[in-house]
């Protein structure tokens, strides 16, 4: 079937087919790119560029259980500006990963940026692994 451009003008016009409309459909686009664009950079800029370093940081080192199951040491690292006092969450896990012991810890300022730690947390039954649970600044 052959349609004659009369025909398909006035099929456009009926159905907003128009270049005036095919022109603002554009510009709406290229806004609304425009305007995702702005807040994705002002976005990247104030949370990535402007955004102060990572406070502290905390890596498991070891742990060692002990001879009867009652008790681990749990050996850590911890990272932080030095004169911040911080606290960390030490934890025992079972093999079944269930929460057998904790503690928290008070850790005091140092002038050291890296120091490593070592605490010992009673459990309640034989742990399997001993870990940092997470650490805060005070």
């Amino acid at each position: 079937m052959t349609v004659t451009p009369g025909v398909e003008r006035e099929l456009d016009q009926r159905y907003g087919r128009t270049p005036r409309r095919a022109s603002r459909s554009r510009w709406w686009a290229v806004g609304v790119a425009a305007a995702f664009v702005v807040v994705l950079v002002a976005w990247v800029v104030w949370g990535g560029l402007l955004g102060r370093p990572a406070q502290l940081e905390s890596r498991d080192v070891g742990y060692v259980i002990s001879d009867d199951g009652r008790e681990i040491d749990v050996r850590w690292r911890l990272t932080v500006e030095p004169g911040t006092e911080t606290r960390c969450a030490v934890q025992a896990l079972s093999d079944s990963f269930a929460i057998v012991g904790w503690r928290i810890v008070d850790l005091p300022p140092s002038d050291q940026r890296t120091r490593e730690f070592r605490e010992t947390v009673r459990t309640v039954e034989e742990p399997d692994t001993g870990l940092i649970h997470s650490c805060w600044v005070v």
